[in-house]
């Protein structure tokens, strides 16, 4: 008796296995197959919470201030650029994130275009209340997002007015962006 009640629990506890598992490989292939034509409804990701434009907006809810929901919005300064390295290009762009304070922080976010759409990066944090002038490609894979901010000790209500150049390469194993420092001290002439 012992024998077969431990035959039907192995039993339902490998038809569970596969049944969670089929279930799984099925949503990747859904993921795969849905993913948006339009770059600008690509689900990123902001501190690792998803996040999906519509329109261009998205209502995300979130922890950040104590406040229940933020509001993101794509800001623009798109730039077609192979950033990923497989030889097509991938757009970046700036969105920006409203948390009910006074704060608008910008962020970079790349959308890897695939066969069928396009994939998501991590969004990259750049600053509050900047001033944004344009993104270019740099050299190779690199983008350059050129913006005005305040310079140190300058308070957050003074007007953005120094300029300042972030130099970014993407790293594909974890979709996110990486900032390339330049003229740092050590560095070989």
């Amino acid at each position: 008796m012992k024998a077969i009640l431990i035959a039907v629990v192995v039993t339902a506890l490998l038809g569970a296995v596969v049944f969670y598992t089929w279930g799984r490989y099925d949503k990747r292939d859904e993921q795969t197959d849905a993913l948006p034509a339009d770059y600008k409804a690509v689900t990123f990701t902001i501190s690792g919470q998803p996040v999906t434009l519509q329109n261009g907006v998205a209502e995300a809810v979130t922890d950040l201030g104590g406040a229940a929901k933020t509001m993101v919005r794509y800001f623009g300064n798109e730039l077609r650029h192979d950033v990923d390295g497989d030889g097509v290009e991938d757009v970046v762009f700036l969105i920006t994130q409203e948390a009910g304070g006074s704060g608008t922080f910008f962020y970079a976010v790349a959308a890897l275009k695939r066969e069928t759409g396009y994939v998501g990066s991590e969004a990259l944090f750049i600053g509050d209340r900047i001033a944004p002038q344009t993104t270019e490609p740099g050299e190779g894979r690199q983008i350059i997002i050129n913006y005005a901010d305040r310079a140190p000790g300058e308070p957050m209500t003074t007007s953005p007015s120094h300029g300042k150049s972030l130099h970014l390469l993407f790293d594909v194993a974890t979709l996110s962006f990486g900032e390339v420092v330049q003229n740092f001290e050590g560095e070989e002439q």
